[in-house]
């Protein structure tokens, strides 16, 4: 069988590594860091451990189809998944609150009545139902499938099927998130839940396209989950999986680009002074019939030399992207009776939120911030301490934030945060913050609004060049990074014909 050379070792390249090495073909993995996961990362401090990347999961059959076709265990031998219940509190502007249940459509509706009044929850279930069509619209193009050639089909069409609204003396049909809010939910209790879905993949939820719909409907419909021991357990089970079936890895190795020979890639080149890749004649270059590239588009181009800037593939829009912004707060005192996994703790002025998202304003808004309060503990150093992590999307910034602004900032997560924690501040034993370039986020792929949603396809025109992970198809998240790497394999395997799991 093949060479297989892998740029990155992120979960969608980890996972497309696994399933080509069980296909039979010997696989390398050349990661530039000194270790794995990519954005799923931890940070141990005192006895404390924290997650900075992806606090919980959706869609866990992505994973545990993995595991079943990578070998005999599966993925619960190797990690454990736990359901979160409830899935999430919402803490709204106005002072109300509603905790959701998890994958359970009848119990949200009726949270939502007991909490923001009877007709709530029947609007939000009727919403769900609504976004399940446009879920059972999309599912197979958007996550199952290699992009289409004829990707302009998906940029046209809207999936979600709106319910007409008369508006000066005309008939509409919500084109936008913030347009079903408006006009279908009509709440602003009910619109800020929506949004939070699309803000927490760095959104604007008012040019965002209705199709995001299916963001929530993901995660009411299949549950949220949470990895015991913290989410880089699930890295680590994907890790020992590459190296059970002999994937090998190369880490603190730089790769400086892609090589070509007679219009196909060939392998890769490796940076002098890296950790240098055994049986490539030198060290510096690694030979290959194939090569995956984990990375951001940007950084594919420079490996390629800006072959592939013609390459009319699309693409999502090329400016900076926001940035998760983390406080992990190690506290002392042991975690109430009753406290929540997760709690969602509103902007109080959405309007300003949705700006500042767009551009670093001179008097930033204070986000919504996410609380995660995961009731683990190995992620304690015993019963009478507690790890907590707050995160919120920003506006992206040149590097890291100035320490000014990163103080500041920190404050106002901390501030959303107290509505939450008893006696927060008075707990606080210490605290680090996190941002950078490895923050940015990426969407998922949405149909409509033109094609400024997709990601670039997995193949590229360079022949035996794919992209995967969650700057290609089909985006961002843990769920379509495991999918990606699906669809990479599975052209490899069985080539341009594939046509995605049946």
């Amino acid at each position: 069988m093949g060479r297989i050379a892998v740029i990155g070792a992120g979960m969608g390249a980890m996972a497309a590594a696994a399933r080509l090495a069980v296909a039979g073909h010997r696989v390398a993995v050349y990661e530039r860091t000194e270790t794995y996961g990519g954005a799923v990362r931890r940070f141990e401090r005192d006895g404390f451990a924290f997650d900075t990347g992806p606090g919980l999961l959706t869609l866990p059959a992505v994973w545990r189809d993995l595991f079943i076709k990578t070998g005999k265990e599966p993925l619960e031998d190797c990690a454990e998944l736990v359901q979160v219940d409830p899935s999430s509190r919402h803490l709204f502007a106005d002072g109300t609150s509603a905790a959701l249940p998890n994958a359970s459509r009848a119990g949200v509706v009726d949270a939502l009545d007991e909490a923001l009044g009877t007709g709530a929850g029947g609007r939000w279930g009727d919403f769900l139902v609504r976004a399940r069509e446009a879920w059972d619209r999309t599912r197979r193009p958007l996550l199952e499938e290699p992009l289409w050639p004829n990707w302009p089909v998906l940029a046209e069409r809207e999936p979600y099927p709106a319910v007409p609204h008369k508006r000066l003396l005309r008939t509409r049909r919500a084109a936008t998130l913030a347009e079903i809010g408006a006009w279908e939910l009509r709440d602003p209790r009910l619109t800020a839940l929506l949004e939070s879905h699309a803000l927490a993949h760095g959104l604007d939820p008012r040019v965002t396209p209705a199709s995001a719909a299916v963001l929530p409907y993901m995660e009411h419909a299949f549950g949220t989950w949470y990895v015991r021991g913290g989410m880089r357990e699930l890295a680590r089970a994907v890790y020992e999986r590459c190296l059970a079936r002999r994937v090998e890895f190369h880490f603190g190795t730089e790769v400086t680009g892609v090589l070509e020979k007679d219009g196909r890639a060939v392998g890769v080149e490796v940076a002098e002074g890296s950790s240098q890749p055994s049986g490539t004649g030198g060290g510096l270059v690694a030979e290959a019939d194939h090569v995956i590239a984990g990375v951001r588009p940007a950084r594919l181009r420079e490996l390629t030399q800006h072959r592939l800037d013609d390459d009319g593939d699309v693409r999502p829009d090329t400016g900076s992207r926001p940035r998760r912004f983390t406080v992990l707060l190690a506290l002392r005192g042991p975690r109430e009776a009753g406290a929540v996994h997760r709690t969602i703790v509103h902007a109080p002025d959405r309007t300003a939120e949705l700006d500042s998202l767009l551009s670093p304003p001179s008097v930033p808004a204070r986000p919504t911030v996410t609380v995660l309060r995961p009731d683990d503990p190995a992620l304690r150093p015993d019963g009478d301490h507690e790890s907590v992590v707050l995160s919120a999307v920003v506006a992206s910034e040149a590097g890291q934030l100035p320490s000014e602004r990163r103080k500041a900032l920190a404050d106002e997560l901390v501030t959303a945060a107290e509505a939450v924690i008893p006696g927060l501040r008075e707990r606080i034993l210490w605290r680090e913050t996190e941002d950078g370039d490895s923050g940015e986020v990426s969407a998922p792929s949405l149909a409509a609004g033109e094609g400024r949603f997709l990601h670039p396809a997995n193949t590229t025109r360079l022949p035996g060049l794919y992209r995967v992970g969650g700057w290609s198809h089909p985006g961002g998240g843990l769920p379509h990074a495991g999918m990606s790497g699906a669809l990479v394999a599975g052209l490899i395997v069985e080539g341009p014909e594939f046509r995605g799991s049946q």
